[in-house]
């Protein structure tokens, strides 16, 4: 992500399953209250619904015990995909109206089992085609099926829900999550939004595959995550004239011949539920193919000023010269979206990170891209660990804008290492910042990149670019968490780095060199 105090800096300046049980049980019996809570606090509309039976029974965890989002996540399962059937009318009374089929394995005996959800309306639930009773408790939709769920069992919960779903507000964000635009919705949901827009195990250290099969009125178009089951070309009918094609893979889509029909989009590798999107309105919209073969899609609405062509081709320029450095690609499609949303960041959403109506400079994009590698590939386990995510992005922002600017990673860090009293850098731990200040740009993001420029420095070029490929090869699709980092830097460079990184993870002041 590139929070609003981000932006401004780079514009004005040069084991998956064991990991999701783990997290759970591990981190429940710290859980404690926080000054910041990502829950809108009340009950959803349809607090009531069809009671579930109270009493000692065994249930999963209502929460995946992450202090930094309190309540967020649940445990006793892990879930496989989700599959999203998803009616969106912007504007409308009722803008979302939605069935999710999500298949799970239960990793305990479960008799009921929780799933993430504030805000909308559920009609009615079932767990492998049965009825099942269920209660909604402020963000915690409570399931209980007729039968219950043996440890190691698969199974299928189906949710039928409608409402309008309400954005985030919290600082240093802003607004997030579903966010209306003039035309319609913009979708972007770190820390914890995706529960406001389908039910969900709401945290990354359970990541699945996504399919989506959304609706939108004639003249608009939903852009997700993965790629579609059908090219996007044009439908006949009248309107504007086109921006031109390139003659194949889809071409350039004219904003105004939409199919009304669905559409559906498949994400083939796993996916934290934050990281989905199905930002609808009009687009223009790219697609082709970057040097080595990934599938690139672009989409720009038209009321911003992007350049369409620009951006896709800058899309695909980045994703190449990132494998090189950090490993393969390790999706199956790259590219992204320029929407007229006011908003104050852009996100990392999987496969197609999206943009606010700043638009998408060069540092901008080549952050967002570069954490498809790290933090939707490599994801954190827990949010404490953020600075994976933010702090390796920012110097994959760095590198590139040495390419572009002129000025190194070295310069970048000189510039920020002179700021000895500088209380954002050197006052919050970075790998541990507190839920008020997980989005830092001081400590977590410039920090972050500095520690790594710092281990650059301290072990050499080539095992600092050995670490970088085998940190993404080995915790590929899955989760990992600092001191798993440190261990590959260790085994890769031959040194001992603890104190290293105590000194620029964990110690307030500034590090000596």
């Amino acid at each position: 992500m590139t929070t609003a105090g981000k932006l401004r800096t780079a514009l004005s300046g040069p084991s998956r399953a064991a990991g999701r049980g783990a997290l759970a049980l591990a981190m429940a019996a710290s859980l404690s209250a926080c000054a910041i809570s990502f829950d809108d606090g009340g009950p959803g509309p349809d607090a009531t619904g069809t009671p579930a039976p109270t009493g000692s029974a065994p249930a999963g965890l209502a929460s995946a015990g992450d202090p930094y989002v309190p309540g967020d996540g649940n445990g006793g399962y892990d879930v496989q995909h989700y599959k999203l059937t998803l009616d969106i009318k912007p504007g409308q009374a009722t803008e979302l109206t939605g069935v999710a089929e999500i298949t799970a394995k239960a990793v305990q005996r479960l008799e009921k089992f929780h799933l993430d959800l504030t805000g909308l309306t559920v009609s009615q639930v079932t767990v492998d085609g049965a009825a099942a009773r269920w209660e909604h408790q402020g963000s915690e939709l409570i399931i209980t099926p007729a039968r219950a769920l043996a440890s190691n069992a698969k199974f299928t919960v189906t949710v039928r829900y409608a409402g309008t779903p309400k954005p985030s507000v919290k600082p240093p964000l802003g607004t997030y999550g579903w966010v209306r635009t003039s035309d319609g919705v913009f979708v972007a949901c770190q820390p914890s939004g995706a529960h406001t827009w389908f039910p969900a195990n709401d945290h990354p250290s359970d990541k699945a595959t996504f399919e989506f099969t959304v609706t939108v009125p004639p003249g608009l178009v939903a852009i997700a995550n993965g790629e579609p089951s059908a090219p996007l070309t044009p439908a006949p009918g009248p309107g504007t004239p086109g921006v031109g094609t390139d003659g194949g893979n889809g071409g350039v889509v004219s904003v105004a011949h939409r199919r009304a029909a669905p559409v559906t989009w498949r994400v083939k590798e796993p996916m934290a539920p934050y990281l989905a999107t199905v930002t609808v309105g009009r687009f223009n919209v790219k697609t082709g193919k970057t040097p080595s073969g990934i599938t690139n899609i672009t989409a720009v609405d038209p009321q911003v000023g992007t350049d369409l062509e620009a951006f896709h081709a800058k899309n695909a320029e980045i994703t190449e010269e990132f494998a090189k450095l950090f490993g393969p690609y390790p999706f199956s499609s790259t590219g992204g979206l320029v929407d007229n949303a006011h908003v104050g960041f852009a996100l990392e959403t999987q496969t197609r990170p999206v943009y606010g109506s700043f638009g998408a400079s060069d540092d901008i994009v080549a952050h967002e891209l570069a954490h498809m590698w790290f933090g939707d590939s490599v994801s954190v386990a827990s949010w404490k660990d953020i600075w994976l995510n933010e702090g390796f992005a920012t110097y994959a922002e760095w590198i590139w804008s040495e390419r572009v600017t002129g000025v190194t990673p070295q310069q970048q860090f000189d510039r920020y290492y002179r700021q000895e009293d500088n209380a954002d850098l050197w006052g919050v731990p970075t790998g541990d910042p507190g839920p008020e200040q997980m989005f830092s740009s001081g400590a977590v993001y410039t920090r972050g990149a500095m520690t790594l420029h710092a281990l650059r420095r301290k072990v050499g070029d080539q095992k600092f670019f050995e670490i970088l490929k085998t940190w993404t090869a080995r915790y590929r699709h899955s989760n990992a968490t600092t001191a798993q980092f440190i261990a590959v830097a260790e085994e890769v460079s031959g040194q001992r780095l603890e104190g290293f990184f105590q000194d620029w993870l964990y110690k307030r002041g500034r590090p000596a060199l």
